[in-house]
């Protein structure tokens, strides 16, 4: 039985990028538990920020602005990259100079989804900012992101260079935050949400086995 698995979130959500990675630990529970429960992924926009200006704002102002002081901002960091590191990952977030409007990270997805390559990209992506402290606002980075996983380089960037599917990736993440979405990561499953957050990797296994065992989500593939 194969279900689709839709994953909402934001490329500047630090959370998200850990709720990815525990879902992939999940997703490899299940795969020997469960090995006739399969999933296709895909990510859907959601926009933390959807009035940041186009190029982006440097992050110490905005984070300061947004929580008070820096020092509580770096409270904050040194929380979530706890986090991270709990899950095997390692966050630089002393490198990320400017927060970015994620419009292209989001264009990129859906060009990468296009050619069958939106979840190794969107790995990249992630990786590119809480790691590398890149502007993932940036075409030329998004580019080199996608080229890295096998996209056509020249190609991508002419499409970010355009103004294809701006409307339509910034209608999905408002569509997203009118259905009741105001938190990221959020997994729905066969069109039902099943429950937001970085949670445990074993909590979204037996969340997923659960949940693909209910009726109305069962129809809902039909």
């Amino acid at each position: 039985m194969t279900l689709a698995l839709t994953v909402v979130s934001d490329a500047i959500c630090p959370w998200c990028w850990i709720g990815k990675t525990r879902l992939d630990q999940a997703l490899a529970m299940l795969r020997e538990s469960d090995p006739d429960l399969a999933f296709t992924l895909t990510f859907f926009p959601f926009m933390l920020n959807p009035d940041m200006p186009d190029e982006g704002v440097e992050r110490t102002a905005y984070r300061t602005a947004k929580f008070g002081s820096i020092e509580r901002s770096r409270q904050l960091d040194a929380q979530v990259t706890e986090a991270a590191a709990s899950s095997g990952l390692t966050f630089h977030l002393d490198a990320i100079a400017r927060t970015p409007n994620t419009t292209n990270a989001h264009r990129l997805s859906r060009f990468a989804a296009e050619a069958g390559l939106q979840y190794p990209v969107m790995e990249g992506v992630f990786r590119a900012y809480f790691q590398q402290g890149r502007d993932i606002g940036d075409i030329v980075v998004l580019a080199d992101i996608a080229a890295a996983e096998g996209m056509d380089r020249e190609a991508v960037a002419a499409r970010l260079a355009s103004d294809e599917a701006v409307d339509a990736v910034r209608a999905e993440a408002a569509a997203a935050s009118r259905s009741g979405i105001s938190g990221v990561p959020t997994f729905v499953l066969n069109r039902h949400v099943i429950f937001s957050g970085a949670q445990a990797p074993e909590t979204i296994a037996e969340a997923l086995r659960t949940a693909a065992r209910h009726p109305a989500i069962l129809e809902a593939a039909e």
